[in-house]
This record gives C-alpha cells, structure tokens and sequence, in this order.
C-alpha cells in the first residue's frame, strides 16, 4: 500500500465516523497502519471534518515520530501507537466521544453482554479501564492512557474484544483495518444505547448466560462459523 492508498483508506474511515453521527465538530480520530512500514496515517489536529482533506492526514511512525505531513497529528496518536505496538494484529483504531459509550465511559462501567446482539461482536462484556492517576497523567497522558487499555486487555483476543471503555473519558475500538475500527465503534454506541435501556426497564437484570453468549459469538466468528454467505460470496 502507497502512502497516498493509506491516507485515502484513513480519509474515509474519518468521514464514516462523522456519517453515523458518532463524533461532534472535532471530536474523535482514526488511525490506519502500514504494517510492513511500521508507518500509521492519522487524523490531524483539531481540524473539521467538513474541512478535511486526504492530504492532511499525517504519517507517523511507532515512534511517534511525524515522518511525513505539514500538520500536527491527533493529540491522542500516543495513545493509538501504545495499541498498534502491544496488538500487532490491529490495523485501525478509531476514538470516539459518542454519547451513549461515552456515558459508560464517564460512569466508569463496564459494559455485559445483556442479549445477542451484544455477543455478536463482542464475546462477552466490554471491559472498562481504571482511572488514570495523578502520577500517570503527570508521566504523558495519552501514552498513559494506551498502556491503561493494555493493563485491562492483558491476554484477550483483540478479535474477540475489539473495543474498550476508558474511564472518564471516552471509547476506543480497533480492527483488521480502519474501516473496522469505525464500524466496531457505530456497534459500539449502539449496544451501549441498548444496555441503557434495558437497565432503565429492569435495573436487576442479568447478562446473558454463558452458553447463549459462546453460541452467537461462535456461529459468527468461530472456526466452524456459519452466519452469513461464506468466502464464495
């Protein structure tokens, strides 16, 4: 992939993002990597998307050093390079502020797995992370908060898990590629919308149990999966 396919491919996660009504004027990123480079393309800074353009997007290696682009990269892009380094299978991570994540996010909550629509994309609940100390925040803030994810994901599948809540903040969820990373952000918000809910109807409820959860995950993403048309379609 060229550097130009790459911003392409990132420009239009980002204007997907602002389609499904999931950021607000500035709010929010998506990042896409260049395995083979070691090289990700994110959002600038700040910039409106209305405003946006393929070009801006800025190149940035795991190092967070800028390799190639006239802008100053999101203000979050230490936080994406923490997960492209620690989840070598990712290629796309995107941040939101949507309203409803958002809100687990400022209760500090993790999200169960309360109906399939929930174990269809994630197996099991989201996990939330802790919040960020005084002592963490005074080290580097975004840097921090990727290694905060990572204390959370330990040794769960990315797959399997493909999004997170972080405390007092806001959501981050990630793919095999940019595109994913927003989609799994729009399921994200929209599950999140459906817990609320069923919390406000039946506060005792239960998450689902085990084996309907294990059921929907595997009949979708499992090695004998069979949701869908399969490869030939």
């Amino acid at each position: 992939m060229s550097f130009k396919e790459l911003r392409r491919e990132v420009f239009e996660a980002n204007l997907e993002l602002n389609r499904r009504g999931l950021v607000l004027y500035t709010f929010g990123n998506v990042s896409g990597i260049d395995r083979r480079r070691g090289v990700l393309a994110i959002k600038p800074s700040g910039v409106p998307y209305d405003d946006l353009h393929p070009r801006d997007l800025v190149l940035v290696d795991l190092e967070n050093r800028v390799v190639e682009g006239k802008l100053k990269p999101s203000s979050d892009t230490k936080t994406h390079v923490v997960l492209y380094r620690e989840m070598p299978s990712v290629g796309g991570v995107c941040h939101t502020h949507s309203t409803q994540a958002t809100a687990w996010c400022q209760a500090a909550r993790a999200l169960p797995c309360y109906g399939t629509t929930h174990a269809d994309y994630a197996h099991g609940e989201v996990p939330v992370t802790a919040v960020l100390t005084a002592a963490q925040v005074g080290r580097d803030y975004e840097e921090e908060t990727g290694h905060q994810i990572m204390a959370v994901m330990g040794s769960r599948n990315p797959a399997e898990t493909p999004m997170i809540l972080v405390a007092g903040h806001a959501p981050f969820t990630w793919g095999k590629d940019a595109a994913q990373a927003v989609y799994h952000a729009a399921i994200l918000e929209q599950l999140a919308e459906m817990a609320t809910l069923t919390l406000a109807i039946r506060p005792e409820a239960a998450p689902l149990p085990s084996h309907i959860l294990d059921k929907h995950y595997q009949r979708k993403h499992g090695k004998n999966a069979y949701y869908g048309q399969g490869p030939a379609h």
